[in-house]
């Protein structure tokens, strides 16, 4: 295997999980933002509130997104399965 490929299997693994960690990670933190602006301006200085609404926005985000991130996921694995013997014969 060249070291051109592996660079290659890097960059598209890389590229597939940030793909699939972005959609929870910025609902995640949109709502931080929004959630510490609320208590700022209220001047509530609550741990949970800044805690639990970033984990229900989290799942939220899994249960909406998740089809689509374990599709690109399986995508990915499928192309990495069926390139194998084209990485051997380099």
């Amino acid at each position: 295997m060249s070291q051109e490929a592996v660079i290659t299997i890097m960059q598209n693994a890389i590229w597939t999980v940030i793909l699939v960690s972005a959609p929870p990670l910025l609902l995640g933190l949109a709502v931080g933002v929004l959630v510490s602006l609320f208590q700022t301006v209220t001047s509530i200085q609550e741990a949970t509130l800044a805690f639990v609404p970033k984990i229900l926005a989290v799942f939220v985000a899994l249960i909406i997104f998740g089809g689509w991130m374990l599709n690109l996921l399986r995508t990915f694995v499928e192309d990495l399965y069926t390139s194998i013997p084209l990485y051997l014969m380099q």
